[in-house]
């Protein structure tokens, strides 16, 4: 089973859920429904959240399971705040390539974590 788009692959807006079909029975119900909240999160963000759950939140087993510091985990977990909708982006995200570059001029990050954050942006 493949995982629910949640955006037009021809203009990018969003996608609703218009039909549902019983896989024993065959009915279908029409309308329009709402989705998860989970479900539009990006493969990445759904590995941190399990990460995150099976760690308890506890952020130093966190940077042990994913071999990465403070900084980028408490960055992994603002995003994921904001991919569910329970906060909005605030200032100490990177947002740009030019703030992890400067996270980085600060040793912050490494140079790793940098690049794995500038390719998620570009992503």
């Amino acid at each position: 089973m493949y995982k629910r788009p949640d955006r037009c692959c021809t203009c990018g807006g969003e996608l609703s859920i218009t039909k549902l079909k019983c896989s024993t029975c065959h009915t279908e119900i029409s309308g329009e429904f709402s989705g998860c909240r989970f479900c539009g999160l990006s493969q990445e963000m759904s590995d941190y959240l399990l990460v995150f759950l099976k760690c308890r939140g506890n952020i130093k087993e966190i940077e042990k399971e994913l071999g990465v510091s403070y900084p980028t985990v408490r960055n992994y977990t603002d995003s994921l705040l904001v991919a569910l909708g329970l906060s909005e982006k605030t200032e100490n995200q990177p947002l740009s390539k030019a703030s992890v570059l400067r996270m980085l001029e600060r040793k912050e990050i490494s140079v790793a974590e940098a690049a794995h954050m500038i390719r998620d942006l570009e992503g």
